[in-house]
């Protein structure tokens, strides 16, 4: 039974793991179209994307030690990057076409169902994924 527990364990982590990196995959992709939701800015709809692509496993992933957010956008960061020097870049016009744009998800902690012959350590999960802006619709990138 420890056997088929700990199968069943390690292949929940896996998939935890494979959404969490679709997830971070679907952030860029609708990143890099310089769309926004309604009424959000481009960060708040690049996270609300993420978010609904986790596909309701975020908050399993919390830490469960106190003073952590339960907000799952606490655990998502979108940072952009210039392509020649892969210096960051920040501000107003940071999310213009040519940029880099990179979504990491991390933070989030994995508690294994059962500890046998191990210790009680959570096993933390992270994933990112970058990829090239494309240039605006309109010509100016969307508010961050």
């Amino acid at each position: 039974m420890a056997f088929v527990f700990a199968c069943f364990d390690v292949s929940l982590a896996i998939a935890m793991q494979n959404t969490l990196t679709f997830a971070a995959k679907q952030g860029v992709r609708y990143a890099i179209t310089s769309q926004t939701q309604s009424g959000m800015n481009h960060d708040a709809s690049i996270k609300s994307v993420v978010v609904a692509n986790t596909m309701g496993m975020m908050p399993y992933l919390f830490p469960t030690t106190t003073g952590h957010s339960t907000d799952p956008n606490s655990y998502i960061s979108i940072t952009y990057y210039n392509p020649s020097t892969l210096a960051l870049v920040a501000g107003t016009g940071s999310n213009r076409g040519g940029n880099i744009c990179k979504v990491t998800i991390s933070g989030l902690n994995y508690s294994w169902m059962g500890p046998l012959l191990r210790a009680p350590v959570a096993l933390n999960m992270s994933a990112a994924s970058s990829d090239v802006m494309e240039a605006s619709p309109n010509g100016t990138p969307p508010t961050r």
